[in-house]
């Protein structure tokens, strides 16, 4: 054990010296570049002083940012979560112009500027030197993990850490279950793939296949590859099919559907407060208190989080010893980092970007940011001006703030969040929920597919494979539980291709002045035909007779391919016959638009209706004997969405403030696409394609989350299955779990003791980079 010691003694010594001849080298040659950089008197010194004030130099730096910089993060937590970013500069250059002071004769100087590159430049030198020493390195490697940790709570859990397994639930937002599953098969998601049982072989050879599939290989005379003869199938030399073992699986994969409003806010309320009760949409207007809920505006999510507990009576999935990391909601729990719902919470104990210490403690973790913050902009404005010069279609615009936008929500959030879930690991917290946004914002743009969403697929990957790895040095093993919060849908948008947004077709409808813009299109031809046909008699643009007079104008709002129609004057949900009344030409107008698939509006005397082109219509309460199992004859507009489709409206046409009028847009079964209310070529909010039908990814240690083999059906359901999960490792549901475990052996590749072995065996820390480089862009 002595021996032990002194050994890990000799390799830590070594790595400093190491580390501190790597920054006296770097500080010698930022000084021969830099002009204003200088670290001899101005008498000139030999070549052997000069090293020596580099290492002096050095060495005070080291000492400077190891025992300082933490103290100066920690007392400005209080400042802006950007501002703290840009000051980690100002003050990483202080330090080293600190350090330049101590070096006797006054050898080294710098003005500010320089200081600052300096700084910058041999943080990230020493932080990568460090982390290439130490990879290697089992004990080094965990006690530059357990730098992140909260150290009064691995106290308080005692040398061999908690008994019980924790959880990890990780979020890739808006990540579907074909999308993952595509992922997979296509070699992006290594770590998914293995817990799965695939193996990255089989992955890679059914890639080329496809590439040899696509590039015609089977066709007779082509344009050839320098020869101008044609290519025969098998001209290629012959490729090694020995077949690669798969490894045991660990995970199973579980779809679930989404309800109406597949949307973040909507899911994970319910996922971790047990109720999505009244949020019809992404955004949507109360009549009572006069104001539109925004589901991603901290107010609102502080409100729907309150009336989430009001209703359940519960604090949430994470209120025992849990954490909770860039999160719209808190879950319950006590720590919290980029929670939206604790974003103007100033308590000590709750302060939202009090996470981001775990973070900036080292400010090579800053610099790295930076840097790759930098690096994401430049490829957003490099990858959206090539789609725009190939023409590409669909497309929207990617200017303005948005490059800034998308680097902050791929680089940044996903870099502090990943840090504090590793903190939370080896702090031994019992449950963790983290949301990774990445893919979600850049798949609304570049959509759901394209090689843009596929790189974010591949980085996100990368921090799982990190996350697990850490687990190992956890002081409690660790169940990681990977869902998503719904998919998205492709296609375009509902003006690109009709000239005119809803909120143009619905003006149309009511008879108001439409933009110039939109009434010279073929779709507001249409809609002010229909509107001439309904009042019968001709109406012009603007015409005064059939304005509403004082009338207040409708409020029409948009959460993806779902949009809303209230009427902010009248205090009640309107009827069906209210708005027949008022604007006889709305309804007609928007049930037979092309662009709209169906249109849910309250009627006095049948109820709840689901209104088609020509004429079509459902009443939902005709349809509650189907018992889920939809017969297309009966549902009408309805017959496109699938099955599940009417329940989901009938519970939304429930809520108190579900609007006047509720648009779902157009849906083609066949290749999935939506038509987006909002700006995305990549969607989510309504009915309609892969955005409702996102995934659970569980090991095969915990029960199965639909043990009779029955479907999921709303994120209420899931936070049930979570609930249940965090019950069974506590001990509460031990006989539940090996009885639903063994019941699901039969339909697994590998036994549950298998699987619970590998997920006990976690690779050793041989090939992947420190703590303080868990949130590196590798591919920056």
């Amino acid at each position: 054990m002595r021996d032990g010691r002194w050994r890990a003694v000799g390799r830590a010594l070594w790595r400093v010296i190491a580390v501190w001849a790597v920054s006296t080298v770097t500080m010698l040659a930022l000084a021969g570049i830099l002009p204003d950089f200088k670290l001899q008197s101005d008498d000139g010194d030999s070549a052997t002083r000069i090293a020596i004030t580099a290492a002096l130099g050095a060495g005070a730096f080291g000492l400077l940012s190891a025992l300082v910089w933490p103290l100066l993060v920690r007392a400005l937590l209080l400042v802006p979560a950007l501002v703290l970013g840009l000051l980690n500069f100002f003050l990483n250059g202080s330090l080293l112009l600190l350090a330049l002071r101590l070096i006797p004769d006054g050898r080294g100087d710098a003005n500010a500027e320089t200081a600052v590159v300096v700084a910058a430049v041999m943080s990230a030198v020493a932080s990568a030197t460090g982390g290439a020493l130490a990879v290697r390195d089992d004990d080094a490697y965990r006690r530059r993990l357990y730098r992140l940790a909260d150290r009064r709570r691995r106290r308080a859990h005692g040398a061999h850490g908690p008994s019980t397994p924790g959880i990890l639930f990780l979020q890739l937002d808006g990540v579907g279950h074909d999308v993952l599953q595509d992922a997979v098969r296509k070699g992006l998601m290594p770590t998914v793939a293995r817990w799965l049982g695939e193996s990255a072989a089989k992955a890679g050879r059914e890639r080329e296949s496809e590439s040899e599939n696509e590039s015609g290989t089977g066709s007779g005379s082509g344009s050839g590859s320098g020869t101008g003869s044609g290519r025969l199938t098998g001209t290629r030399p012959p490729r090694d099919r020995t077949p690669t073992p798969a490894p045991p699986p660990t995970h199973r994969l579980t779809p679930w559907r989404t309800d109406w409003s597949s949307q973040t806010g909507a899911s994970q309320l319910a996922i971790l407060h047990g109720s999505n009760f009244d949020v019809p949409a992404f955004r949507w207007y109360e009549k009572d208190t006069g104001e539109v809920m925004v589901s991603n505006r901290p107010a609102s999510a502080v409100e729907l989080q309150r009336r989430a507990v009001a209703r359940t009576g519960d604090p949430g999935l994470l209120a025992e010893d849990g954490a909770s990391r860039g999160n719209l909601f808190s879950g319950g729990a006590d720590q919290l980092a980029l929670v939206l719902s604790m974003a103007a919470r100033r308590g000590k104990r709750n302060r939202s970007r009090a996470g981001y210490f775990a973070y900036f403690s080292d400010p090579a973790n800053a610099v790295r940011t930076a840097l790759s913050f930098v690096a994401e902009v430049g490829r957003e404005i490099g990858e959206s001006t090539r789609a725009r010069l190939c023409k590409r279609r669909p497309r929207v615009s990617r200017g303005g703030l948005y490059p800034f936008i998308r680097a902050f929500a791929t680089v940044v959030e996903r870099d502090v969040v990943v840090a504090a879930v590793i903190g939370d690991m080896l702090a031994g917290r019992a449950a963790v929920y983290a949301d990774l946004v990445a893919y979600d914002e850049v798949a609304h743009h570049s959509g759901p597919t394209s090689g843009d969403a596929e790189r974010v697929l591949r980085r996100l990957d990368r921090s799982l494979a990190l996350i697990e790895q850490v687990a190992d040095h956890a002081p409690r093993l660790y169940r990681i539980v990977l869902l998503s919060d719904h998919g998205q849908s492709p296609g375009e948008t509902f003006r690109a291709r009709y000239g005119l947004s809803l909120a143009d077709l619905v003006r149309a409808g009511c008879g108001l002045p439409v933009p110039r813009r939109a009434g010279r299109t073929h779709s507001g031809a249409e809609a002010r035909s229909a509107v001439r046909a309904a009042l019968r008699r001709p109406v012009e643009e603007g015409a005064g007779e059939h304005r509403p007079g004082r009338r207040a104008e409708p409020i029409v709002l948009a959460s993806g391919n779902l949009g809303l129609v209230s009427f902010p004057d009248v205090p009640h949900r309107m009827t069906r016959e209210e708005i027949d009344r008022r604007h006889p030409a709305l309804l007609p107008t928007l049930a037979n638009h092309p662009g709209v698939g169906f249109v849910l509006v309250r009627s006095e005397e049948h109820g709840p209706l689901v209104l088609g082109a020509r004429g079509a219509e459902v009443r939902l309460d005709d349809l509650d004997d189907l018992d889920g199992h939809d017969d297309p004859e009966r549902l009408g507009p309805l017959d496109d969405f699938g099955p599940g489709a009417a329940d989901a409206v009938r519970r939304t046409d429930s809520f108190p403030h579900t609007a006047d009028i509720m648009v779902n847009s157009w849906y083609d079964p066949e290749d999935g696409e939506v038509l987006a209310f909002e700006e995305q070529i990549g969607s989510h909010g309504g009915l309609g394609g892969a955005q409702s039908r996102p995934f659970l990814l569980s090991p095969l240690a915990l029960s199965p989350a639909a043990p009779d083999g029955g479907e999921l059906v709303g994120a209420e359901a899931v936070h049930a299955v979570l609930r249940r999960w965090r019950e069974e490792e506590c001990g509460h549901g031990a006989r539940v779990r090996a009885t639903a475990a063994e019941a699901d052996a039969s339909q697994l590749s590998a036994p549950v003791a298998a699987a619970d072995d590998c997920l006990r065996q976690a690779p050793p820390p041989t090939a992947f980079p420190a703590a303080d480089h868990a949130v590196q862009d590798k591919t920056s």
